[in-house]
Formats: C-alpha cells, sequence, structure tokens
C-alpha cells in the first residue's frame, strides 16, 4: 500500500493520523538525487543544476535553445 493510499483512510482519525505521518512519511531532502527536481516536469533524474538551470536533461534538449545555449558537435 502507498503512503498516499495509507493516508486518505485514516485521514477522519487525526490522533492515528499524527502517528502515521511521525513514522511513515516521506524524508526531506537536502542532498543527493532527489533533492532538486525538474522545474518543469518534477523529475529527479539527470537534472542539471549548473548555471542554476535545475532542468532534467529531457527539458533541457528542448529548451536549451530558447535559453542560448548552442550545441558544439
Amino acid at each position: 500500500m502507498s503512503f498516499e493510499n495509507a493516508k486518505k483512510q485514516i485521514t477522519g482519525k487525526p490522533v492515528k493520523l499524527a502517528k502515521f505521518l511521525k513514522h511513515n512519511k516521506p524524508k526531506d531532502r537536502k542532498s543527493g538525487r532527489s533533492a532538486t527536481p525538474c522545474r518543469r516536469c518534477g523529475r529527479t533524474e539527470g537534472v542539471i543544476t549548473k548555471y542554476g538551470l535545475a532542468y532534467c536533461r529531457q527539458c533541457f534538449r528542448e529548451e536549451g535553445k530558447k535559453l542560448g545555449f548552442r550545441k558544439y558537435s
């Protein structure tokens, strides 16, 4: 059972919900792969953060020209 489905089932019970969230909520990431999502599509893998872009590689291929990047090879 996923986190969201389990959370929906106990929304009417505030004490159980508080305990469930305390022990089961996803960890807040400060570093690593899941810390920076793509600002366009929300993907967390393959994100380019150089120059403050925060685009995944797929979105960067589509948006790079508009941002002023050129392909040299």
